[in-house]
């Protein structure tokens, strides 16, 4: 059999080669993940390293002409999906410093950051239009792992992360816009032609967004696609609209996937949630992908042309152009000065912009404009120089500005009851912090008493997602009276801090056959087998919660034989992170742990030794 004449001269096969980008993609954020780092940054390094440093992979030589498709296809998908996240219930419910910081904040973005690439970096007007679009953007994959890591306090941590939401769409929106009118300049010959081609190309753009949008959320909602073919159906459509309206107007396909979702997102699909969480798992897939192409086509000659200008450029964008866009975004505000100012500092940009910047640099270089092919190093400096700036600077600055959240990770407990307000109660002695929930206004009355955080509303609303800081919580136990609503509430949560923090109590029809759910749904089993109803016998027969402190000389088991029938429930540490236990776990608890326990009355003889 003949040679791949793909791997002659050291070149992998394609199959080899995107299988490569596929393992550094995805590897690179779980490295991120396990190292706590952001992924953008290992992504680079992955990509600069089998690309420009070792030459290993050359994506234009081991892929070829189908690079630049695939790059398109994958950035029409990423847009579709910001364009899934842009509601009129997330407009509307947002505070009014987010809805500022989109309308307001947005277009003067633009402005500020097109400003900046002229006067700044040097290019021309029109590279100038269609980067400074996309560089509205600030990163929503960026933000997360920074606001994690810096525990801001609740209000500039939620303007942050819904601006950087908020805001993908709308950049990308811009950026395909600026380009659309570079396009039709480049290929018409008088100005009439010109306006003529662009209002033909946004006018079909819209319209097949428009009908496709519309045209699916009524075939998913009349039950004319049954549910296993829905994400098929809406992939088949997305590349078909993309496909037809690049045929009227190049590059006009993203706008048009844009808009197709946006219309899906506020047509109250009745199995929207699991679409877009399909979608979200697929971009970063492909998020990762595109990075990794890119970083590893990455020309070293062309960050050489880069200059001096290229420093006053991410300096202008750092201290110039995103203070001045956010200040006076938030002018008028009630926001106190020093909140307006951590915003206005920080402003990562992320793994999208250099995606779509990319490609869009690729596009106007090969329509001719000399300096396009500065967009994607660009691009790449600001985005390393972003995220390791704000990576080291944003919990320093938010110290000093005293903004910083509960240095310790807080606890979201859902259902109030007894158990779950006396359980709130002890985390709240040992100084950790904790919001109990419910639906039910009454059920927390008695938390409201004790002086508790409190939220009284699904926790699973747009509303909670509004009021409460998830990024406080790094445990979340769901103990309401309803079996159902615990899985759901554990399975979300899960998502969001991860299924090992994630418990509810014990269902209390687990052990029959018929009853059982699958492994995939719910969270760990907290407690040692009782389930609602269970601990609210206990707590009536007057059992409560206590913690203790354990020492070198007092330890667990002297704690047991003071307490033979207490319950171990959890443990926490040292730096306050709180550790459930069930059933089947052994508790390991040394010394300067402390115990959080169930006692029994007339028990406790430990209770000396409560922290409190």
């Amino acid at each position: 059999m003949a040679a791949d004449p793909a791997t002659v001269d050291g070149a992998l096969s394609t199959v080899n080669a995107i299988a490569l980008v596929g393992a550094l993609g995805v590897g690179a954020q779980w490295l991120a993940w396990r190292l706590k780092l952001p992924a953008i940054v290992l992504m680079l390094l992955a990509g600069v390293l089998v690309g420009p440093v070792l030459g290993l992979f050359d994506p234009a030589r081991d892929i070829g002409p189908i690079t630049a498709p695939l790059i398109s296809l994958a950035v029409a998908v990423i847009l579709f999906e910001g364009g899934l996240t842009l509601t009129r219930s997330s407009l509307a419910d947002a505070e009014p410093g987010v809805r500022r910081l989109v309308f307001v904040g947005a277009p003067l973005g633009w402005l500020t950051s097109v400003l900046a690439l002229h006067y700044g970096a040097g290019l021309g007007w029109e590279s100038a239009a269609v980067f400074g679009g996309i560089m509205i953007v600030t990163g929503p994959t960026v933000i997360a792992p920074l606001l994690r890591h810096a525990r801001l306090s609740k209000r500039p941590a939620a303007l942050l992360q819904w601006e950087a939401i908020l805001n993908d769409p709308i950049g990308a929106l811009a950026a395909v816009l600026a380009f659309a009118v570079v396009s039709v300049l480049h290929t018409t010959t008088t100005a009439t032609e010109a306006a003529l081609d662009l209002a033909l190309g946004i006018g079909v753009a819209t319209a097949l967004g428009l009908a496709a949008g519309y045209g699916t959320a009524r075939a998913f909602c009349a039950g004319s696609v049954p549910e296993y073919m829905k994400v098929p159906v809406l992939f088949a459509t997305l590349i078909a609209i993309f496909a037809l309206s690049d045929s009227v107007l190049h590059e006009s396909g993203l706008l048009a996937v844009t808009i197709m979702g946006v219309v899906i997102a506020n047509a109250n699909l009745p199995s929207y949630t699991e679409l877009r969480r399909f979608k979200e798992h697929v971009t970063v897939l492909l998020v990762s992908g595109v990075f990794i192409l890119l970083a590893a086509g990455l020309d070293f000659a062309a960050l050489r042309a880069l200059d001096w200008r290229a420093a006053v450029f991410v300096a202008l964008v750092v201290l110039v152009a995103r203070p001045v866009t956010v200040l006076l975004a938030l002018m008028g505000t009630d926001l106190p000065a020093r909140e307006r100012w951590l915003v206005a500092l920080t402003g990562p940009r992320g793994v999208v912009l250099v995606a779509v910047a990319g490609l869009f640099g690729e596009r106007l270089s090969a329509m001719g404009v000399a300096d396009a092919a500065l967009i994607g190093p660009l691009a790449f400096v600001l985005v390393a120089a972003t995220v390791a700036l704000h990576g080291f600077t944003l919990k320093p600055l938010a110290r000093a500005l005293r903004l910083v959240g509960a240095e310790r990770p807080g606890v979201l407990l859902v259902g109030g009851s007894r158990f779950t307000t006396a359980l709130a109660e002890a985390l709240n002695r040992a100084e950790v912090p904790v919001t109990l929930a419910d639906p039910n206004y009454g059920h927390l009355a008695e938390a409201r008493k004790a002086g508790l955080g409190t939220f009284a509303g699904d926790i699973l609303s747009e509303a909670a997602e509004h009021r409460l800081d998830f990024v406080r919580y790094d445990v979340a136990i769901a103990a309401t009276d309803n079996d159902a609503y615990n899985t759901l509430v554990a399975t979300q949560m899960g998502h969001e801090i991860g299924r090992d923090n994630s418990y509810q109590v014990t269902r209390a029809r687990n052990q029959s056959p018929r009853h059982q759910l699958p492994a995939t749904l719910g969270g760990k089993a907290f407690g040692q087998g009782e389930g609602h109803d269970g601990w609210d016998r206990l707590m009536r027969q007057g059992w409560r919660v206590a913690i203790t402190g354990l020492s070198a000389e007092y330890g667990q088991d002297d704690w047991q034989a003071d307490n033979p029938e207490g319950r171990i429930l959890g443990l926490i540490d040292t730096a306050g992170h709180l550790t459930l236990l069930n059933g089947e776990d052994a508790p390991e608890a040394g010394p300067d742990t402390r115990l959080l326990t169930l006692v029994p009355p007339k028990e406790g003889r430990g209770d000396a030794r409560d922290a409190r």
